[in-house]
């Protein structure tokens, strides 16, 4: 019924929560659960065939990227439905199966996610976004998003002016837990080449899905009724400057994938002059506010 397809880089930490807050079964059948792990050597996969035998493990020879390994992880398993699910994550039964039953009852629905709340108990606002305009953009890097959150006018990034225990039509989820029926994935794939885009190395590849997913004529839903813990952030502290840059790189790049269609140098020029300022002003922001994370999409 249930395939989970894991990405793990340098996640020893992470992975041993995540792993035991997964159910062996749900709806009467076998879950199947998949780790892909990307830093090869780190003993990983000693510990697992120790702790989670049940579970498979690949190990690549290389960081093959999370676009990349996830599709290495869908191709090895076979589920009617699959969840891309960070290992920075604790689920439970109840969530998994609320949004599996929704996905099985409702064939127009391409990708759900329940509400996503990191450990200090605040919502990860990444689980339920637009797909941001311009103005979008500069009201969430100017902060007048965060200091009108109610107001749909400025609040239309993060759609913070929605209700958080609501369920309803999003334009993107966070990649950390991204659930679907394999026929929409392969429905998407035949389109692209590939579930995920490849050529995201990191960060990009879940909004670069959702809009795929949405012009393939399928709903991205967020279920805000139920809701799973995404200790967010850790991965971006350990290297945070060069990682928070990337993030603006490729959702700059996913831009002009999508929204160039004629490869116009004049387009060209507005993404990249726009994800570029958009970078400046809220790495400023976040250093002098003394953050250690930067969330651009």
């Amino acid at each position: 019924m249930l395939s989970i397809v894991i990405v793990a880089y340098k996640s020893r930490d992470e992975l041993s929560a995540c792993l035991a807050s997964l159910p062996q079964e749900l709806l009467g059948r076998p879950v199947e659960v998949c780790v892909v792990n990307n830093s090869p050597g780190d003993g990983v996969a000693g510990w697992m065939a120790q702790e989670f035998p049940m579970m498979r493990l690949i190990e690549t020879e290389q960081n093959l990227g999370f676009g990349r390994a996830n599709n290495l992880g869908y191709r090895a398993t076979s589920g009617e439905c699959v969840l891309f699910l960070n290992p920075d994550t604790v689920c439970n039964g109840p969530a998994l199966e609320h949004c599996l039953r929704r996905i099985l009852a409702e064939p127009d629905v391409g990708l759900i996610s329940p509400k996503l709340v990191q450990a200090d108990g605040s919502m990860d606002l990444a689980c339920r976004r637009s797909i941001p305009t311009l103005w979008d953009g500069f009201c969430r890097a100017s902060g007048l998003a965060a200091l009108f959150s109610r107001t749909a006018l400025l609040s239309g990034y993060n759609l913070s002016h929605l209700p958080v225990d609501g369920t309803y039509e999003v334009g993107a989820i966070n990649g950390a837990f991204m659930l679907a029926r394999r026929a929409v994935l392969e429905q998407v794939a035949e389109m692209g080449g590939a579930v995920f885009d490849e050529k995201f190395f990191m960060y990009g590849d879940d909004l670069d899905l959702c809009i795929r997913v949405s012009r393939a004529g399928f709903k991205i839903i967020y279920d805000g009724r139920i809701q799973i813990t995404h200790l967010k952030g850790l991965s971006v502290a350990k290297n945070y400057e060069a990682m928070s840059e990337a993030i603006f790189d490729s959702n700059r790049d996913v831009y002009l994938k999508h929204f160039n269609p004629g490869n116009s140098p004049l387009i060209r020029w507005k993404w990249q002059i726009t994800f570029g300022l958009w970078k400046t002003i809220s790495l400023w922001r976040a250093r002098w506010r003394g953050h250690r994370h930067v969330r651009p999409v």
